[in-house]
């Protein structure tokens, strides 16, 4: 027995054994744990390191994160210099505004406000409390600025949407709902003569006396969607 084991270890199969002892020293020291282990500060656990104990850092006194600045109050608040609210747009009425604010509008507002924003969304058909129409007197009459706060902070059983929804994506929403409470209050008088005899007509009768019929489907979308903007 001892020769044969004498000869296993010494004749030619000899390097591969000292080679496999070699991979398998390199193999053990490369399970230490020095990267798992190495020194780092984790935010809101304690450091030594500190005169005041704790490994995360003050931010520096008048620093703002890249791309956080808000320096145009009216823009990211609705209010003026003075804090009163504001009463007009931001930006320039367009079109462009008008459809990217009914697309934000029928994603995050029409579930509880309903498609032409009188308060009967989808949800409160369903049992949640229902918000005020936009349509009333006194929403009517509310500036721009507030109805872009309530969105900004919530009101009510109204969360905020700031953090779903951008500032410019908030004045276009409120540039929409604009649209919307001009759409349901027009005084027929400043209207094209077309569309006077448009709305004379009776319910189901196209403006040339034919059956209105086909039309049903555009209808339908005025109702649920709110209204049509025009090039």
């Amino acid at each position: 027995m001892s020769n044969r084991s004498l000869h296993l270890g010494s004749g030619p199969r000899r390097p591969a054994l000292l080679l496999s002892a070699l991979a398998l020293a390199m193999t053990a020291t490369a399970c230490r744990q020095d990267m798992h282990d190495q020194p780092k500060l984790r935010p809101y656990r304690a450091s030594a390191f500190f005169a005041n104990g704790s490994g995360i850092r003050d931010i520096p006194a008048h620093t703002v994160a890249r791309g956080e600045l808000r320096e145009d109050t009216l823009f990211y608040t609705g209010t003026l210099a003075d804090g009163s609210l504001a009463t007009e747009l931001p930006m320039p009425m367009t079109r462009a505004l008008l459809l990217r604010g009914r697309e934000r509008f029928d994603i995050f507002c029409s579930p509880c406000h309903g498609g032409l924003g009188d308060g009967r969304g989808m949800v409160v058909l369903r049992g949640y409390k229902q918000p005020a129409s936009y349509h009333d007197e006194r929403l009517r009459q509310a500036p721009v600025g507030y109805i872009f706060d309530v969105m900004t902070n919530g009101f009510g059983v109204m969360p905020t949407y700031a953090p779903q929804v951008p500032a410019a994506d908030r004045w276009a929403i409120v540039a929409y709902i604009r649209a919307l409470q001009l759409s349901q209050h027009v005084d027929a008088t400043t209207l094209a003569a077309a569309d006077r005899d448009r709305l004379d007509q009776p319910a189901g009768m196209a403006a040339d006396g034919s059956d209105a019929s086909d039309a049903s489907d555009a209808a339908a979308h005025h109702e649920t969607k709110g209204p049509s903007i025009a090039p």
